[in-house]
């Protein structure tokens, strides 16, 4: 009776563990960037439909979040704004993982006003002077007279990352900006707050907020494409080496003529 009991504890071990392996072996995890979550979210849900034997986990935290994560081995995919910086290729590599990154949309960093602003335009060497504080009144730019209030990113965020070398060649922001945790809590500080300036991907822009054109050129679809909007990127998934499996069927799937149109639905911009 004991050997009985022995052996059948033994049997439901045996398939508990098959049962993990197997459940790790289909679970997914996506971790990083805010700008992308939206993408990763709709793509993955769409893929989860087809393949519902695979599980798909997202979480935002910022594109440095997703680094640090794919670093430390605790995400198969790491979701970035912005290419990975050669000291975090480093880093990772001293740990055995080989970042390969993966463009899954394009985007445009968009420079956002609040509705009643009626400044229109802004050149990148104005905006680096507003985000530097030496210009502080929307008079100086052609505006109201009133004072400028900056919006802008946290450390953690690869759109603050793209925004500091394309719009501030890597000069330091001023010291009374606003620094928020993601792209929709810069659009609702900038919409409820007269004066303020943000910035967010194209996907979290919406109608509560005045789009200012930058350098006369203002964010589009062709703008993008055409590198003519000077704030233009490519959003990434980093994957360690190749990738390979699940994975790798799930990336392909985002970069998909079906992928690229729910990129198109998240109000981000197609590869093609």
């Amino acid at each position: 009776m004991n050997k009985t009991i022995i052996i059948i504890s033994l049997i439901l071990t045996l398939s508990l563990i098959t049962l993990s392996s197997f459940a790790k072996g289909n679970q997914i995890t996506c971790t990083g960037s805010t700008t992308v979550l939206p993408v990763a979210q709709a793509t993955a849900e769409a893929f989860m439909d087809k393949h519902p034997e695979i599980n798909i986990s997202v979480r935002g935290g910022g594109s440095g979040v997703g680094v640090a994560a794919l670093q430390n081995k605790t995400a198969d995919i790491c979701n970035s704004s912005r290419p990975m910086k050669a000291k975090e290729i480093s880093a990772a590599k001293s740990k055995g993982i080989n970042p390969t990154p993966y463009a899954i949309a394009n985007d445009a960093i968009s420079i956002v006003v609040h509705k009643s602003n009626k400044v229109k335009n802004l050149s990148v060497d104005q905006i680096k002077k507003v985000y530097t504080g030496k210009i502080k009144n929307w008079k100086d730019l052609g505006g109201a007279n009133l004072p400028i209030v900056i919006i802008s990113r946290d450390v953690a965020s690869g759109t603050f990352e793209v925004f500091n070398e394309k719009a501030l060649a890597g000069a330091k922001v001023d010291a009374t900006a606003q620094l928020l945790a993601s792209n929709n809590a810069v659009v609702s500080a900038v919409s409820s707050t007269p004066g303020a300036i943000g910035y967010a991907g194209l996907g979290y822009v919406s109608d509560n907020v005045n789009v200012v054109m930058v350098n006369n050129v203002m964010p589009s679809e062709t703008t993008t494409k055409d590198g003519s909007y000077p704030l233009a990127r490519k959003l990434y998934m980093y994957t360690n080496g190749k990738a390979k499996g699940d994975v790798a069927r799930f990336i392909s799937f985002i970069q998909s003529v079906e992928g690229q149109t729910l990129v198109k639905d998240q109000g981000f911009i197609s590869l093609n």
